[in-house]
């Protein structure tokens, strides 16, 4: 388990990076740098995919891996969403709702972890096009934050990212609450 968990390879590097560029990121948006932010968010968008790949092709997954990749996608996607917010550039309750369901996935995945309940870190269909919006949401804003003529387009991917969050959330909520009834009814004597 330890060399399965430990293991180094190009797809865990590249998520690594991802993690690394965050900061980066966020100095490029506090500092009004959108286009050098838009480059690092590319950048770290390319390495998303392109780790998932590799792991595919190379058939490279590792324990590690399986945390470290949603961690580094909640890591860009959050900062983004909170520094843009609190720079005025996207709306203040978008990034409430974007960061209130992922503040209950990693309130979810504590108490399963206190509670010994096993579970698996697998995002379901409607999570990936969540993560996919959320991500085009974030690339279009940058793309010119104050450019007016595709405010309409903007304001659009805004109300479906946060449909998407919201669904994704609730989903998550109801997988919680099934998990939680099923390890109950499993705890109880006969």
């Amino acid at each position: 388990m330890g060399d399965k968990l430990l293991n180094i390879n190009i797809p865990n590097i590249l998520t690594v990076s991802r993690i690394l560029l965050t900061p980066l990121f966020v100095i490029y948006l506090v500092k009004g740098m959108f286009h050098f932010a838009l480059l690092v968010f590319t950048i770290a968008a390319i390495s998303d995919g392109l780790d998932g790949l590799l792991a595919r092709y190379f058939n490279q997954h590792s324990a590690l891996g399986a945390y470290l990749d949603p961690i580094a996608d909640k890591l860009l996607l959050v900062s983004a969403f909170a520094t843009l917010a609190a720079l005025k550039v996207i709306p203040a309750w978008l990034a409430v709702i974007v960061l209130s369901r992922d503040i209950l996935i990693v309130t979810g995945i504590a108490v399963f972890t206190l509670t010994g309940i096993q579970f698996e870190i697998k995002p379901s269909l409607v999570s990936k096009w969540t993560t996919v919006f959320q991500s085009l949401t974030i690339f279009l804003t940058l793309l010119d934050p104050k450019f007016p003529e595709i405010y309409i387009v903007k304001s659009s991917m805004f109300w479906i990212t946060a449909g998407l969050t919201t669904t994704s959330g609730l989903h998550y909520v109801y997988f919680a609450l099934n998990a939680l009834q099923s390890a109950s009814g499993k705890n109880q004597k006969p």
